[in-house]
């Protein structure tokens, strides 16, 4: 070692010591030797990674009694003789498989393959959240029981293949799947059908959900379309017949009983949903640094996601918007593929998923790092509305999201009154804020499918909050404002009397958001 590199490790080691260095998700300052490689599970376990789980966790953040307890709340909630069946996400390949051939003869013992790429994967939400199991090709069966556990799990999974694990990575084997995810009993996928066919006969209730099949008509779905998703052609035709028509007969959905579930976040899903949005906020604010007239939208949105992967963030929960100019009237711009102007607005909308859970958070900044009078005034009016709308995130407000957005138009009407905007008829809600204000957060970036947005908001759920006002230039609007685009979004954290924002990191008061990209809030833009 270099005397050079050896001062900077003396050095940094002080830092570290002073608290003065964060260390990234993605270091370690103590591997130890159990961290052997490669790993023999097919996901990273406390006994693999010690670096990203602490002993009791099951996944990063979430310990494994998070799980025993939203399967024991879920079958605890069905009527007796209730089945439920989840099933994990499909592998999505970018392209076709490539047949690699060979000139070796059989006798070489040399294999013909196929090589494919494959997306990176990311499990059925549902499947997931009941049983923190990451590989593909498994399922589940929970079945009630009157056992004091309340339920008996039987997990379905691909086990050992030294061949495939080769060529894909390790998997966990049945035994060490059983254990570490607590189920009664770990079968090899190839058993589920049977398995299934044998147990549906001793339940009244089945609940599952499936993809739709796409037919003439649009997507249906059907018992024919459970069985072909859930596991390999059964070989008897008889079995399937079974199959099918128990399904057809009892079957239920899944998904609105465990959006119940997930719809109030846990002290452990609370810790995780408050990192990745400090991920994505610390990226916000030094992308803001980062910015310069002239640069491209995508040198942005690719900065931003640099940043996230650096602080350990898997994926990003969306394709991020980097709107600069005009582009940020288009609420979904996604095209990222303009350059950046003197006196711009920039509206970034982008947020990464960390560990299972996503964050969502929208800043509008202006490109030269100071507004102009038009932007500091319409972004105070928007920021206003929003800091009021947050504040009512409580269970004591007694408000349904359907409340707050009726009251997020009534503030940002009273806002651009005294701007000098006289609006007629529907043209706030048609024209200049054509979108609903909030949604939930967690798992999903929208866990909204089956949310009721009637239903008054309760502590330990979590939301968004964004308010925006798209300005189109036409004479019906006050010129000075034409061609500006503001959102401001947050997290929010819902409590009994008040509400906690979880996206802090991102600025945005204007004294903050300038002093960002101006340097003086001490952040470099890596």
């Amino acid at each position: 070692m270099s005397n050079f590199l050896r001062r900077v490790c003396t050095a940094r080691r002080a830092l570290q010591r002073a608290n003065l260095v964060r260390l990234y998700a993605t270091e370690a300052t103590n591997l130890s030797e159990g961290n052997a490689k490669p790993s023999l599970y097919g996901q990273p376990l406390f006994q693999s990674h010690p670096h990203l789980l602490k002993p009791q966790e099951l996944t990063p953040g979430i310990p494994s009694e998070d799980y025993e307890q939203r399967r024991r709340k879920l079958m605890d909630g069905l009527p007796d003789n209730s089945l439920v069946v989840c099933v994990a996400a499909p592998i999505k390949y970018m392209s076709g498989s490539t047949h690699i051939v060979s000139d070796f003869p059989q006798s070489s013992g040399i294999t013909l393959h196929f090589d494919s790429q494959s997306y990176k994967f990311r499990q059925a939400s549902d499947f997931w959240y009941l049983t923190g199991f990451e590989e593909p090709d498994s399922a589940v069966i929970l079945e009630k029981t009157s056992s004091s556990r309340g339920y008996r799990m039987t997990l379905f999974c691909n086990g050992k293949d030294a061949a495939k694990e080769k060529w894909e990575g390790a998997k966990t084997g049945l035994n060490e799947a059983a254990i570490i995810f607590r189920a009664d009993d770990a079968r090899s996928i190839d058993q589920f059908s049977t398995h299934l066919k044998s147990s549906l006969a001793a339940y009244s209730h089945v609940y599952v959900d499936v993809p739709p099949t796409h037919t003439r008509r649009g997507p249906r779905a059907t018992s024919k379309s459970v069985l072909k998703h859930l596991a390999p052609p059964v070989e008897a035709r008889s079995d399937y017949d079974v199959i099918v028509d128990s399904l057809s007969t009892k079957r239920k959905p899944l998904a609105p009983e465990v959006a119940k579930l997930r719809a109030i976040k846990s002290a452990a899903e609370q810790r995780v949903m408050r990192m990745a949005a400090d991920i994505s906020g610390r990226a916000h604010a030094k992308t803001m640094r980062f910015t310069r007239p002239g640069i491209s939208e995508a040198a942005l949105a690719a900065h931003f996601e640099y940043l996230c992967a650096l602080s350990g963030a898997q994926r990003m929960a969306y394709v991020p918007v980097v709107a600069s100019g005009p582009n940020a009237l288009i609420i979904h711009y996604t095209s990222n593929n303009h350059l950046v102007r003197q006196d711009e607005l920039i509206l970034i909308d982008a947020g990464c998923e960390y560990n299972g859970y996503a964050s969502d958070i929208t800043r509008t900044y202006p490109a030269s790092g100071k507004f102009t009078a038009p932007q500091r005034d319409l972004y105070a009016a928007v920021l206003a509305a929003q800091k009021q709308l947050v504040s009512l995130c409580h269970e004591a407000a007694d408000l349904s999201l359907h409340d707050l957005h009726r009251r997020s138009c009534d503030l940002l009407r009273q806002e651009l009154k005294q701007l000098g905007f006289n609006l007629k008829g529907s043209e706030l809600e048609s024209v200049l804020y054509p979108h609903f204000l909030s949604h939930p957060i967690g798992v999903d970036l929208h866990e909204s499918s089956n949310f009721d947005r009637g239903g008054s908001l309760r502590a330990g759920m979590v939301v968004t909050i964004e308010p925006g006002i798209y300005v189109p230039p036409t004479a019906n609007f006050p010129k000075s404002f034409h061609n500006i685009g503001i959102r401001i979004e947050d997290e929010v954290l819902v409590g009994k009397t008040d509400s906690v924002v979880l996206s802090v990191s991102a600025p945005k008061e204007i004294v903050d958001v300038e002093g960002a990209c101006q340097g003086l809030l001490g952040l470099e833009p890596l």
